[in-house]
């Protein structure tokens, strides 16, 4: 009688893994659509980085692009301060700087000969 009552409670048990797993599947496949993860990297034909999503020890989120030979080009960032957009030349060097941070706002351009124009509201 022991031994039945032993393995009616492990049927059981089975069942109640089974109905516990069927729903967690079904959960997960209704989110299918949503990528989650703490890093997204684009690669190239030739497993280059291209494009960097991640977020920061800081907590900042940053987004990064790169040309065909691994530099920076273009960076998105967001954090709990502010967010900022960066747009490098073709020697890396900033072009075009926006930055909301603080309640404050800018523009920075700069031109290959090192001249910068600060603009501000």
């Amino acid at each position: 009688m022991e031994l039945r009552r032993l393995v009616l409670g492990l049927v059981g048990l089975d069942l109640l893994l089974v109905a516990t797993l069927s729903t967690h599947v079904a959960r997960a496949a209704s989110e299918r659509d949503t990528l989650r993860g703490r890093a997204v990297e684009l690669v190239d034909e030739q497993g280059r980085v291209r494009a960097q999503l991640d977020v920061e020890t800081s907590g900042e989120v940053v987004l990064r692009l790169r040309d065909a030979k691994g530099e920076i080009r273009v960076k998105l960032g967001a954090g709990a301060e502010g967010s900022g957009l960066l747009l490098l030349d073709g020697s890396t060097e900033p072009g075009i700087h926006l930055l909301a941070k603080g309640g404050e706002t800018s523009v920075t351009l700069a031109s290959r000969g090192g001249q910068r124009r600060v603009i501000t509201p």
